[in-house]
């Protein structure tokens, strides 16, 4: 099971510019464990964006409040069933609630577990940023759109298309 994990990593509170920078998750047992990796980031703003074997993605925010105290993370997961499955997933969904609605309703070929296969979290996570709630909340669920579709497709938005195909490779 591969991963890509991403800090994207405002210059400054403008959102001005972007720094990416791949980040490893190996060693995250907890929210408060990727919450640490997120403050080893001197920015106002830390996105950590998060997809695995082209199952799900994670959306996670941690901003730094003009006292420079770390606001509680914000995250958003595409696909609640991937915490079925996966840890990573897991590790992101206890406690987030189901939004959206789960694609997969009425399918009896749909996989069984915990959660539905809708996203989970906060959809307004990076909605101050320039990608509406319902954007994406449609990006997770529209069907052909992969969860590194929808990761690319923040990056447009956020200005740093060209940042995470250097990254990305």
């Amino acid at each position: 099971m591969s991963y890509f994990a991403l800090a994207l990593l405002a210059k400054d509170q403008a959102r001005s510019g972007w720094l990416l920078e791949e980040v490893d998750l190996d060693g995250c047992e907890s929210i408060d464990d990727v919450c640490d990796v997120l403050r080893d980031f001197e920015h106002p703003v830390r996105l950590l964006a998060l997809e695995q074997d082209d199952e799900y993605a994670v959306l996670a925010r941690l901003d730094v409040a003009a006292d420079r105290a770390a606001e509680p993370i914000r995250v958003f997961l595409s696909n609640g069933h991937a915490a079925d499955d996966y840890p990573l997933a897991q590790l992101f969904a206890d406690g987030l609630p189901e939004v959206g609605g789960d694609p997969l309703d009425g399918d009896e070929d749909a996989p069984t577990g915990v959660h539905d296969a809708a996203p989970f979290g906060d959809p307004q996570v990076l909605a101050d940023l320039g990608v509406p709630s319902a954007e994406l909340i449609e990006l997770a669920v529209h069907e052909g759109t992969l969860p590194a579709d929808l990761i690319e497709t923040v990056c447009e938005r956020l200005g740093c298309l060209s940042e995470f195909e250097a990254v990305r490779g």
